[in-house]
């Protein structure tokens, strides 16, 4: 089964909680056994796991991200103003990600507690 989630993002340099999401298409699947694979279609965005308790662990990563690859500094930003987000999506990757479904429990996606993907 192959399902297409669509995500709009409010601003520039945020993480957005998709667990829900990818918990209800294998839920509508059916499926008994297999794995769950996640990719993100573009070059400016990526797949992560991550801690989701608070605010602090999202607001750490994004403020890394910026100290580590600050805006307006690349020469791809002359074209549409985006060169962060693309070296950022390269750091983090919008390759699959390979969940085998026994981390799937009532309908849940059993990761660490309070991680999300």
């Amino acid at each position: 089964m192959q399902k297409i989630i669509k995500v709009s993002t409010p601003q520039h340099d945020i993480l957005v909680d998709i667990t829900s999401k990818v918990a209800d298409v294998v839920r509508q699947s059916s499926v008994e056994a297999g794995l769950v694979n996640v990719y993100v279609q573009g070059a400016t965005a990526g797949i992560m796991i991550q801690e989701n308790w608070d605010d602090s662990v999202q607001n750490d990563v994004v403020n890394l991200f910026r100290k580590l690859i600050p805006h307006g500094v690349w020469q791809h930003d002359a074209q549409d103003n985006n060169g962060d987000s693309h070296l950022k999506a390269g750091i983090v990757g919008p390759g699959e990600r390979k969940y085998p479904d026994n981390r799937w429990k009532d309908g849940a996606f059993n990761l660490a507690k309070h991680f999300s993907v």
